[in-house]
């Protein structure tokens, strides 16, 4: 379990792709005995997207998404409405579901999706963000690893969105000028007052890399000091203090 945790961390500080970060995290799901993981994003637009990285099978996740089972899914509901964690399952769902929610249910444990572990994943800057564990497995079994490891899973769970959602959400313009990744969360960190140095530690790069992206941003918005193109940056719809 070390190792692997070692390698998710790495890879996160690796500035991945959608298909490093679906790695990882299915080695993560695999260390906990867990055959799969869903991550979902929904963004704040009305019309956006809904955004998915999982090792689900894909014939699954098409048609789920296809169906718009997430506008119903009791699962993603609940995690809209809470920020705790939350089990569910067959035999432990305490609401009433209606016909087409048993439907879904009914529709996943054909692909082997019978019990799950849900982190909402609160972050004001999308609608919902949520990464479920899930195991073809009773409600039992999962609950004694939920116990072991819950701590862990959050952390996991807010780690992993920290990337994903800058993947998933790639609009880093500010005052109408478009930032690189680095460049947008180096600037965020800076924003909440960290050093280069603190950025690096954080980011796991250097300091020089760190303040290298930092000009990087301020040349690209046309400014003198780093202060001024946090400036910026707080004056647009995209930081969120």
């Amino acid at each position: 379990m070390d190792r692997i945790f070692r390698v998710f961390i790495d890879t996160l500080n690796g500035n991945p792709d959608i298909t490093a970060l679906r790695s990882a995290m299915g080695d993560i799901a695999v260390a906990f005995e867990l055959n799969c993981f869903a991550y979902l994003f929904v963004p704040q637009q009305a019309d956006a997207e809904t955004k998915l990285i999982s090792n689900y099978p894909n014939a699954w996740t098409e048609h789920y998404l296809a169906e718009g089972y997430q506008q119903f899914d009791p699962v993603i509901n609940k995690a809209a409405r809470q920020s705790e964690p939350f089990q569910w399952g067959d035999d432990c769902w305490s609401e009433d579901l209606g016909a087409s929610q048993l439907q879904l249910f009914d529709e996943a444990s054909q692909f082997g999706i019978r019990s799950g572990f849900t982190i909402p994943i609160p972050d004001p800057k999308c609608r919902i963000a949520t990464l479920t564990f899930t195991a073809d497995k009773r409600h039992g079994q999962l609950n004694r690893c939920v116990e072991r490891h819950q701590s862990l899973f959050r952390f996991v769970a807010v780690l992993f969105h920290s990337r994903a959602s800058i993947r998933l959400a790639p609009n880093r313009h500010i005052s109408g000028v478009q930032m690189s990744p680095r460049e947008f969360e180096c600037l965020e960190w800076a924003a909440r007052g960290k050093s280069a140095w603190d950025i690096g530690a954080i980011l796991g790069i250097s300091r020089r890399t760190a303040a290298f992206h930092l000009d990087n941003a301020r040349l690209k918005l046309g400014v003198k000091t780093i202060s001024q193109a946090v400036a910026k940056l707080a004056a647009s719809a995209h930081f969120v203090p």
